[in-house]
Formats: structure tokens, C-alpha cells, sequence
């Protein structure tokens, strides 16, 4: 350290010894932006539960203040929990709904102070909307990879939500990974037209497994339900769902938000709001997305098989291996 710095530091010591350094001397104390996050669906959701666990975590550490509400599941109901949030100066909007879309890019037009996270397709919009999704490609390639090889009967079930681009590009991806690693395989897609319907799904599945599939694929919640009743193994989708059914539950793909919540919130906090496209955090390499944990599958899996799936994972997060995401509508033979 430099003579003069050592001089500079002791004449604050002795300032601040004799009440002469005052709290307007010292640095001011980070923001802790306000977060609202507006659900479509009900908060156990799978979809819901990523986003909510990230907001819940920066929130008990202190980095935000959390407010949010669910099941807003017309048009009107969103706006009108959204224009509330900013009315109560809201720094931070999340809005997860497509149905919506139109609506709140017009809300965020109007109030460019604050910062709005929009999920779904488009753009980011200048100069305070950002756009996020799920995108789960990477890990349902390699859950598809799994499933393929784990399927004798050659037989592998998909059950969906909704005819949209996201949805799709995690089937494509699941899909290719089943194609690739069993080219015999026969996959079975059903869409129930609804993101959170989970009777609905687990009767789609039932109706696959009774057709011959014995790996399921829920995309949607309440799939694994009937892998459950039937013994048939099943991959989760966007959260850890082995509890649902520890003995069938292989693995599974995982979104985590976390990355996103903290990096908009750091930004927030330092008074910077932006337009940013944030899809590009949810990468195996930036861990935003992930393999459900096996919770001692792996055990029981081909060695081979397991070596298999994480070779391909090490070249996907070392940018030797690119997963295709692609948002059109799946395509069966």
C-alpha cells in the first residue's frame, strides 16, 4: 500500500473516532427493488413453482421485497393485478402468460421506469421489457436419450400442454433424443390443450400406456400419476417430480430461474432497466436448466447408458454438441 494511502485511511479513522464522518460521508445502501409476478395459473404449477422458488430465495435474502398473485386466468384479470403492482411502485413485473402478451407490452409501454420480464416468444422491447422461457431443449434431448433406450417396448408417450412454440421445442428436442438413440422407438404425443389441467394429463397418459408405451414424458403435470398406477417409468418435466413417483420417476428436466432473478435484480437494484433477452441463461453451461437429480437411479441404469448421456452432456455444456430447438408444430411419422 502506498505512504499516502496509509495517510488517507488513518485521518478517517481519527475523523471517524471524534464523530467528525457522518453517514452521508458513507456509501448509500443498495436498492432492494420491489417484485410482482403475475400467475395465469394456479401457484403448483410446475411453472410457477421455478419462478416463485427464485423470488422466494432472493427474498429471503434479503435482495427484494416479493408480492405476487395466482390463478389470473382471463386477460382482465392479469392487467388488473399488474396495473395494481405498478400503482403500488412495483420495480420488477413478471408475467408469465402468452394470452396476455399484447395487453402488457401496452401496460409496459406506458410506465418505462419499470422493469417487465415477459415470458413467451418475441423480442425484448425497448427500453424496459425483457423476455424469458423456459427452454428446456438441452436437458429434454438427453431425458429423450434415456427414454429411448429404457423403452422395450419401443413404445414412448408425450404427454402436453398447449399448441406453442416453447412446448414444441422441448418436444422436438425429447424426440430426437428418443429417435436417435432408438430408431425403432414409436412416439406417442397427446396434447390436453391446457397448461395446468392434471387430471386431464394423467387420463392422456393412461390412454398411451393402455396403447403400449411404457417410458412417459410429462411435459404436463399429472402425467406421472399414471406411470405411477401402472408401473411404466416416467421423466418430469421443469422441476424435480420424484416424489410424485420415487420408484418410476427417472430423471427429468429441470428450469432453474434463479439465474435470470438474480441478474435482473442486481440490475434493478443499481438503477439500471433494460430490454434484454434472457432466454440465453437457460443453458446446461449457465445452469438454468438442468437433469432432475436421479436420486439413486442412476444406480440401477446400464452403465453404459448413463456413460452414454453424459458424454453427450459434457459436449453440450463444451459447445461441441448443439441440441436443435425447434419451435415447429412436432411432426410424428
Amino acid at each position: 500500500m502506498h505512504e499516502r494511502s496509509v495517510s488517507s485511511g488513518l485521518v478517517i479513522v481519527a475523523m471517524a473516532a471524534c464523530g467528525l464522518v457522518h453517514a452521508a460521508d458513507e456509501p448509500a445502501a443498495a436498492k432492494v427493488p420491489t417484485v410482482f409476478a403475475a400467475y395465469a395459473t394456479s401457484i403448483r404449477e410446475p411453472w410457477n413453482q421455478v419462478i416463485h422458488a427464485a423470488l422466494r430465495r432472493a427474498e429471503q435474502e434479503s435482495r427484494v421485497r416479493y408480492e405476487w398473485k395466482d390463478a389470473l386466468d382471463t386477460v382482465e384479470k392479469q392487467l388488473a393485478a399488474v396495473e395494481r403492482a405498478i400503482a403500488d411502485k412495483t420495480d420488477i413485473v413478471i408475467a408469465d402468460s402468452v394470452d396476455a402478451r399484447d395487453e402488457i407490452l401496452a401496460v409496459a409501454r406506458r410506465h418505462p421506469a419499470t422493469s417487465f420480464l415477459v415470458a413467451g416468444a418475441g423480442e425484448p422491447q425497448k427500453p424496459n421489457v425483457s423476455t424469458f422461457d423456459s427452454a428446456l431443449v438441452e436437458p429434454a434431448y438427453l431425458c429423450g436419450l434415456l427414454a429411448g433406450k429404457l423403452s422395450t417396448a419401443n413404445s414412448v408417450g408425450i404427454v402436453a400442454g398447449k399448441h406453442e412454440s416453447e412446448p414444441h421445442r422441448t418436444i422436438n428436442a425429447f424426440i430426437a433424443g428418443v429417435q436417435e438413440s432408438n430408431p425403432d422407438a414409436k412416439v406417442r404425443l397427446d396434447f390436453i390443450d391446457s397448461w395446468f389441467d392434471p387430471e386431464k394429463a394423467r387420463a392422456a397418459a393412461l390412454k398411451q400406456i393402455a396403447a403400449g408405451a411404457d417410458v412417459i414424458f410429462a411435459e404436463r403435470a399429472g402425467a406421472i400419476a399414471a406411470a405411477r398406477e401402472t408401473g411404466v417409468r416416467a421423466f418430469g418435466n421443469m422441476i424435480d417430480q420424484h416424489a410424485e413417483a420415487p420408484d418410476h420417476v427417472i430423471s427429468g428436466t429441470i428450469w432453474n430461474m434463479q439465474p435470470v432473478v438474480d441478474h435482473v435484480v442486481a440490475r434493478v437494484a443499481a438503477g439500471v432497466v433494460e430490454a434484454e433477452n434472457l432466454r440465453r441463461f437457460a443453458t446446461l453451461a449457465k445452469g438454468g436448466v438442468a437433469l432432475a437429480p436421479w436420486h439413486g437411479h442412476d444406480e440401477k441404469l446400464p452403465a453404459e447408458l448413463l456413460e452414454m448421456v453424459r458424454k453427450r452432456q459434457a459436449e453440450i455444456v463444451a459447445g461441441t454438441h448443439a441440441v436443435p430447438s425447434d419451435p415447429a408444430e412436432p411432426k410424428l411419422e
